[in-house]
């Protein structure tokens, strides 16, 4: 049971981004979440035009969006998973990962769907997005508490603002989101059912187009990320209120309820172990 949702229906969304030319050495395609946070601070904070670097950030609402620009050249770096990416490369898009991003999910089930186990998803409709981290978190989901697969239901749902929408109206059970929209969700009452900020997956990163980045760039780029890592760092979240509100478009009061222990690493590749598992899970989705 697999069908997409649209994109509408969201009233507090960050602007998409709209077909405009882009000069920028660096067109990133990004998502309104945390894992993108570094970003948005850099280039609101002017921390690569400091080093001397022209970044343009494409935001878009859903995974599959930034594909699409990504793919057709409208950008040529995106903020992405593990499982989306080594898929890009399957259908010949030549990448390089550059950083490891602090990208989580949680699953959350309704206050209406009264679930707090993993094995009460049986018969019951999870959103997500097929070939990405949530697909591949849906799968260890079934494996862990023992069900079987054809009794979750997975409902490809993109829109990260859409999937919200469903978390408020009791339009599905359960559901994959990524912070803030995460603690927006606990606010209004989603039990979490799995968070991966406990399973010490790493599955976010930062992928740009083969030789784009020259070294010096690479490194340029590298200490700005990482100046706006550490001044989220030392500051915390709520200190950079007014970014996480108008980029990742949720209510104040949802920053006031984020995660005090979120932290921002340096730049760096994605460890070996965790690609190999996104690879290893795409063969085992490519035989079915």
């Amino acid at each position: 049971m697999l069908f997409s949702c649209g994109k509408s229906g969201e009233p507090k969304s960050p602007t998409v981004s709209k077909v405009v030319a882009d000069t920028s050495a660096l067109r990133i395609a990004v998502m309104p979440t945390l894992d993108c946070l570094p970003l948005y601070l850099a280039a609101e904070q002017g921390f690569f035009a400091e080093q001397g670097v022209s970044v343009g950030l494409h935001p878009f609402m859903a995974q599959m969006d930034c594909d699409t620009a990504f793919i057709g050249g409208s950008a040529n770096a995106i903020a992405t998973d593990l499982v989306r990416a080594e898929r890009l490369k399957r259908m010949g898009k030549k990448l390089v990962y550059v950083a490891t991003t602090e990208a989580s999910w949680q699953l959350l089930s309704s206050r209406s769907a009264r679930m707090k186990q993993l094995k009460q998803l049986d018969d019951k409709m999870v959103a997500m997005t097929r070939f990405s981290a949530t697909d591949f978190l849906s799968d260890l989901v079934v494996d862990s508490a023992r069900l079987k697969t054809e009794r979750v239901f997975r409902i490809q749902v993109n829109d990260v603002g859409v999937r919200l929408n469903m978390m408020q109206t009791g339009n599905m059970d359960a559901m994959f989101l990524p912070e803030p929209q995460a603690t927006e969700a606990r606010n209004l009452h989603a039990h979490v059912m799995l968070d991966t900020r406990h399973l010490g997956l790493r599955m976010g990163v930062l992928a740009v187009s083969e030789n784009v980045m020259t070294d010096e760039m690479l490194k340029a780029f590298g200490k700005a990320y990482d100046k706006a890592c550490d001044s989220l760092n030392e500051h915390g979240l709520q200190y950079y209120r007014d970014i996480i509100i108008n980029r990742c478009g949720i209510r104040e009061q949802t920053v006031d309820s984020l995660p005090t222990d979120f932290s921002f690493a340096h730049l760096a590749g994605p460890r070996e172990v965790e690609v190999k598992r996104a690879k290893g899970w795409l063969d085992g989705r490519e035989k079915k």
